[in-house]
C-alpha cells in the first residue's frame, strides 16, 4: 500500500508503543479514523482524549478531517508537573550565578581587569 494513502495512527502506553495504519479515505475525521485503527481494543485511552497531527493539537478531533500521509498522535496527560521536574533537577545540579564557584571566579575576573 502506498505510504501517501494511509494514515498513521500512534500511541505511546507506558510499556509499549504502537504504530497502526489504515487506508485513507477522503473525508475522515480524527476520531473516525481512531475508531478505525481498533487502538481503544487494544489499549485504554486517556480521558479526555487528546490528539493531533505530526505534533501540533487538535482542537475538535470529531470535525478534523484529515489529510492523505497524516500521522495522528494520541497524547496521554502529563504524569509529572513538568516545572517541578526542572526545580528538582535545579537543587541537584545548580547551574550559572547562584553556583558556589562561580561567584569567587567573577571577582577573580574583576580583580585581574583591574
Amino acid at each position: 500500500m502506498d505510504q501517501s494513502s494511509q494514515i498513521w495512527i500512534v500511541y505511546c502506553a507506558v510499556d509499549q508503543q504502537y504504530s497502526i495504519h489504515i487506508p485513507y479515505q477522503q473525508g475522515m475525521t480524527a476520531l473516525q479514523a481512531l475508531d478505525a485503527s481498533d487502538l481503544a481494543k487494544q489499549v485504554t485511552l486517556p480521558e479526555p482524549l487528546a490528539l493531533g497531527i505530526f505534533g501540533l493539537r487538535i482542537k475538535d478531533p470529531a470535525t478534523h478531517i484529515l489529510q492523505a500521509g497524516d500521522r495522528l498522535e494520541v497524547y496521554r496527560p502529563l504524569t509529572m508537573n513538568p516545572k517541578d521536574v526542572r526545580r528538582r533537577r535545579a537543587e541537584k545540579h545548580p547551574v550559572g550565578r547562584y553556583q558556589q564557584g562561580n561567584q569567587q571566579k567573577k571577582r577573580q575576573d574583576q580583580q585581574s581587569s583591574s
